[in-house]
């Protein structure tokens, strides 16, 4: 009887192992499998000895790591930095390059080279936003550093930060905003953090950093990036607060910053729910919306930061006025794109729909479809009466395309919706919205 007992255990002990290796599959899924292996995998989820990890270095230079590093940087495609060296360029001498690069990192002789400013208009503004350009080499180095520390920081994460994190995005964030606006938190502080990847202090940031990590040459790294010149036409300065925006590493640093922001809502109680440096706390009333805001401003000026004046405020989302949220309105029960997000989709179209374009119709009506797809499955949650509007526009625009070929001037209007109804845009296969939203309600 005991040694049909001892010949049990094992095989009970054997199960649990591999359904916790399974979920530990299923949540790692994500991490570089040339530097997290299984071993340390568990360290991650039953804690690391010491408190802090240590002897990353080395994990971050390996073969295996640069390949899957560049890889990515390959797939994200971008344009060259500071030494003019083009993805193309790079990968032409790929295996010297990436031997030359590790080897630097493992002498520690590895500098990155400044960073390229390039201005980029800011949507829905006649302002433009500065945009930073590593080399394509940088790159490649931030991308096999990211892939050694950011599981380290997503064991820690808050659930309620979506922006930039493995497996979370936008559509995560906008439905914990709608599951919480329809069980009654209706008082919303929307709240806007001012200049907020400039102003990211470099002490705190390396501080947090340094709560989980004591590899010095890993410290280094970090620091060099956060220090790393900026190149702006012919005049170069370092930067003494912010991450380099446009920088691999960047959105991985802003959140760790943040980090604290999040555990302390969490540890009050308050619903925050948090996309990069876009925020929201939904409350239950007047009183408990302004005790979150006065501890979100405080919490901010407490890490070198500041709100909005202008932007920031308490808004009752059961009446007219309502708030926005990365890019839809929110508003009595209701949501629907932001007229910022309905410009963007217009402007869209119109680069694919001139009139004197020298396509064929069919074609148009296959690129601008394109548009139409991607823009319906972010905003296929809006209100009804959001498609109709959008639908008969597009349409006007193919109408003004055969309005022109036909030789008359001006956009498709008047006796053009009988020559060209909107049955004959439906044989040429043009996506309607009204119809992919009403065949998504009836799924649902």
């Amino acid at each position: 009887m005991k040694d049909r007992q001892k010949e049990a255990e094992p095989a009970s002990v054997t199960v649990s192992k591999q359904a916790g290796d399974t979920q530990r599959a299923e949540k790692w899924g994500w991490v570089e499998p040339s530097v997290w292996t299984d071993r340390m995998l568990a360290a991650l989820e039953d804690g690391v000895k010491g408190g802090k990890w240590y002897s990353l270095m080395d994990k971050v230079y390996t073969r295996s790591n640069f390949e899957s590093a560049w890889q990515k940087v390959k797939s994200n495609r971008g344009a060259a930095g500071v030494d003019g060296q083009s993805i193309l360029k790079f990968e032409k001498k790929l295996l010297q390059n990436i031997e030359y690069t590790r080897e630097e990192l493992r002498t520690d002789r590895y500098e990155p080279k400044p960073v390229k400013r390039k201005w980029i208009p800011k949507p829905g503004s006649t302002k433009q936003r500065p945009l930073g350009i590593p080399t394509v080499k940088d790159r490649v180095v931030q991308t096999a550093l990211r892939n050694v520390i950011e599981p380290i920081f997503e064991a820690k994460f808050s659930e309620n930060s979506f922006g930039f994190r493995p497996g979370r995005g936008c559509k995560g964030a906008l439905r914990e905003v709608d599951r919480l606006l329809k069980t009654g938190y209706a008082w919303v502080v929307d709240a806007d953090l001012k200049n907020y990847f400039d102003s990211i202090d470099h002490e705190r940031l390396m501080d947090e950093v340094k709560k989980e990590i004591s590899d010095g040459r890993i410290l280094g790294l970090v620091e060099g990036y956060l220090k790393q010149h900026v190149l702006d036409g012919l005049k170069e300065w370092e930067p003494e607060k912010g991450t380099p925006q446009g920088a691999v590493i960047s959105p991985l640093l802003a959140n760790i910053f943040l980090h604290p922001v999040d555990v302390a809502m969490a540890e009050a109680g308050y619903r925050m729910i948090r996309y990069a440096d876009d925020l929201v706390v939904l409350c239950l009333s007047l009183e408990e919306a302004e005790a979150a805001l006065s501890m979100v401003r405080a919490l901010a000026e407490g890490r070198g930061l500041a709100l909005h004046s202008e932007k920031t405020r308490i808004i009752d989302a059961t009446k007219k006025g309502g708030f926005e949220f990365l890019g839809y309105h929110f508003e009595r029960g209701k949501r629907w794109p932001r007229q910022k997000s309905i410009l963007k989709f217009r402007d869209s179209v119109r680069k694919k729909t001139p009139r004197t374009s020298g396509k064929s119709l069919a074609v148009i009506v296959g690129e601008t479809n394109k548009t139409l797809r991607g823009w319906f499955e972010y905003f296929k949650h809006s209100c009804k009466a959001t498609f109709r509007p959008l639908d008969g526009w597009v349409r006007m625009r193919l109408r003004s395309i055969l309005r022109k070929r036909s030789g008359r001037r001006g956009r498709g209007r008047g006796a053009d919706n009988q020559r060209w109804p909107n049955a004959f845009f439906e044989e040429m296969g043009l996506f309607t919205l009204v119809t992919a939203h009403r065949n998504l309600c009836r799924s649902q």
